[in-house]
């Protein structure tokens, strides 16, 4: 077993094989990244507070705490009032099953194959191009996952739940008073979906066409249905969506007691312009003034547009993935 004391930003290599990666750490950010390298690197950019202890035995790399298990970690408070901050980055071979647990802290892990497990306190977790399984669960900080291939577990009690691009074959989610958003890929298979709130609002997007049977219910809330197959009913203060899409060979489950559900359709052809041959707007106005006048339309002139992606939540998980280097 060899041991590191990390009390200053200092640079590690590990030549010896990594199949597991243990993180746990307060306050500050920990970015984990998966290569396709043999070997692993840490970075530790900014340390205040008590060292961080580094290990590796018998293949498991772990950076933490002493004072911080992994047991419990949900309910760890540090009786002491020392104040913690770091800076860590990890790079690890792409099939190396990670736990990470953040107290305060922001988490951002990409590029993985092997299992993933996140606990979080209040700090924010990012989870980009996961291909196994996943797990996270937090209290008030924000998960956003965005291109996961793997099953998909969410838990949360106020923070929000979102997920971007998903192609997982399953997506469990729970939330007690936050948000809950999926946006599912067009390019994914038939999917299992189940979403359970409290209070907190559930938002799916669907792709056109999707395979699904269907069954949403919320005990006070509202319901927002975009699809004309699928049926809307239930007494007053109570509604029930349920139906078929397609060959039903999906399935997606969503129940709320007093949030809102809305099912969302996804454009069949979203990636392209708007114009006349889409169909949508733009089949007046400006464009019938060039036919008028003999001109063409430049048929590039939309392509520069903002797409119908909903580009704020995908677009800011990739922006915080890029931006933050490992080395």
């Amino acid at each position: 077993m060899s041991v590191w004391s990390v009390a200053e930003p200092r640079r590690l290599t590990f030549d010896e094989p990594v199949t597991a990666l243990r993180v746990r750490v307060v306050n500050g950010t920990v970015n984990v990244v998966g290569t396709d390298e043999s070997s692993a690197r840490l970075e530790v950019s900014a340390v205040e507070g008590p060292p961080l202890t580094v290990t590796q035995k018998d293949g498991t790399l772990t950076v933490a705490y002493d004072d911080l298990p992994w047991k419990g970690f949900l309910e760890w408070l540090d009786r002491k009032g020392r104040r913690r901050d770091v800076l860590v980055s990890l790079a690890v071979p792409a099939a190396t099953r990670v736990e990470v647990g953040v107290v305060g802290a922001t988490a951002v892990v990409s590029g993985l194959d092997g299992r993933t497990e996140v606990k979080g306190v209040s700090g924010d977790t990012t989870l980009v191009g996961l291909a196994g399984p996943v797990r996270a669960t937090t209290i008030s900080g924000s998960v956003e996952a965005q291109a996961l291939t793997g099953d998909l577990r969410l838990s949360s009690v106020s923070g929000d739940l979102t997920v971007m691009e998903g192609s997982c074959p399953s997506v469990k989610a729970e939330s007690v008073s936050g948000s809950i958003i999926l946006d599912l890929d067009p390019a994914g298979g038939p999917t299992d979906v189940g979403l359970s709130s409290v209070s907190g609002e559930i938002a799916i997007r669907l792709p056109h066409p999707t395979d699904a049977e269907v069954e949403a219910n919320t005990a006070g809330g509202t319901i927002s249905n975009a699809f004309e197959e699928l049926h809307v009913s239930g007494p007053w203060g109570a509604h029930k969506v349920t139906g078929r899409l397609g060959t039903g060979n999906g399935r997606l489950r969503a129940t709320t007691v007093s949030g809102s559900i809305a099912l969302l359709r996804r454009p069949p052809t979203e990636d392209e312009p708007w114009g006349p041959a889409s169909g949508g707007p733009g089949g007046s106005g400006e464009e019938q003034e060039d036919d008028a006048t003999g001109t063409a339309p430049d048929a590039t002139a939309d392509t520069s547009g903002p797409s119908a992606e909903p580009g704020g939540a995908a677009d800011t998980v990739t922006d915080r993935t890029t931006d933050k280097k490992v080395f």
